[in-house]
């Protein structure tokens, strides 16, 4: 599966796009957690970004498109999950 970050979560991330490899039955919270594991950024790098956990906790996700507010949303091989912090503005 591939996890795309976008504005404060590629920041955090330190990277705009994340290929994971998740068992059959892998959730979008597992899938998180996995990126997790992979996502090396600490938190004083000198950009400024927050921790990608605590980003992670304010996003909002759509997988192949389509929003997805359930973290228990069984993924497939081949997903696409969007990573979408919040974002300012009017």
């Amino acid at each position: 599966m591939t996890l795309r970050y976008y504005a404060a979560a590629q920041a955090a991330a330190g990277r705009a796009e994340e290929s994971l490899s998740a068992p059959d039955g892998a959730s979008l919270a597992e899938a998180l957690e996995a990126a997790l594991a992979v996502v090396r950024v600490p938190a004083s790098s000198g950009t400024g970004a927050p921790p990608l956990a605590e980003v992670l906790r304010r996003c909002s996700f759509l997988v192949n498109e389509v929003a997805v507010r359930d973290r228990a949303r069984v993924l497939a091989d081949g997903d696409v999950v969007d990573v979408l912090p919040p974002f300012a503005g009017g």
